[in-house]
């Protein structure tokens, strides 16, 4: 089965208090042969990207309106005129509020969900494939 990949660079915004933001370089990347997950790499100030994980369908309801708990929130807003969605990221290692343009954001999401339309995520796994193999033996 052949899988296909959807990536976006962008520029995030880093937002470090109500007056001040800096820019993060960033990569939005979907896999059809993940298809539950998104998987954000941030490109800061070290060797290696800061990777983060988390469902697509989080992404895709937060565009319009809060959703998440825990680790990942998400949600939409306005900030100087333009269409944002804020990503409220927690972890072990500390906190980040980052700031994404929404026309970026959604036209990458529009093509990940053409890729897989939402509810068939399931039938990309191989699955069925995988069991098929393993009763035939």
């Amino acid at each position: 089965m052949q899988h296909t990949v959807v990536e976006r660079e962008l520029e995030l915004r880093l937002i470090l208090s109500p007056e001040r933001s800096v820019p993060v370089p960033a990569r939005l990347n979907y896999r059809s042969d993940d298809p539950y997950a998104v998987h954000v790499g941030f490109h800061i100030n070290s060797e290696q990207p800061v990777n983060w994980t988390f469902a697509r369908d989080l992404l895709v309801e937060g565009v319009f309106r809060p959703c998440g708990q825990g680790d990942v929130r998400v949600w939409p807003a306005k900030v100087a005129g333009r269409t944002v969605v804020l990503m409220a990221l927690s972890s072990p290692d500390g906190d980040a509020l980052l700031e994404a343009p929404v026309p970026q954001v959604s036209a990458w999401l529009e093509r990940t969900l053409r890729v897989v339309p939402p509810g068939s995520e399931g039938g990309q796994l191989g699955i069925d494939e995988a069991l098929d193999q393993l009763l035939a033996r």
